[in-house]
């Protein structure tokens, strides 16, 4: 799966007006705010480098998240924290199905696979 880059995915729209260019980026973007809206999602997890660069102040909205956009159809995969207490497959589910849907409606495209990786639990204080 291709890691996020300035790569842009091309949409004809129905109308006939032109063409709608989308960066794999904007598309992860949208990922990782689905995701993090599901209750249990305590963030999202990036690399060891991303997560240095995030200390020094620069964030990054697509943390732990990488797209991969052929034609109009999207492949995402996904790191996720969870938070401790909270059943590992039904909010899987749940951002499996948030994550969808937000790029579908947001974007045009048709997601095809949704696949997380569960990297750690965390407990709340």
């Amino acid at each position: 799966m291709a890691n996020e880059s300035t790569h842009t995915s091309t949409i004809v729209l129905e109308g006939g007006y032109g063409e709608v260019k989308i960066a794999d980026e904007v598309v992860a973007i949208i990922a990782g705010l689905a995701a993090s809206e599901v209750e249990g999602v305590s963030s999202m997890a990036g690399n060891a480098t991303r997560d240095l660069i995030e200390k020094l102040g620069v964030k990054s909205l697509t943390k732990g998240v990488r797209v991969q956009v052929e034609d109009t159809e999207v492949r995402v995969a996904m790191n996720v924290n969870l938070k401790y207490g909270y059943n590992v497959p039904d909010t899987c589910s749940e951002i499996q199905e948030k994550v969808k849907t937000a790029i579908e409606t947001m974007t045009g495209l048709t997601v095809t696979e949704v696949n997380i990786k569960i990297v750690n639990v965390v407990m709340e204080s």
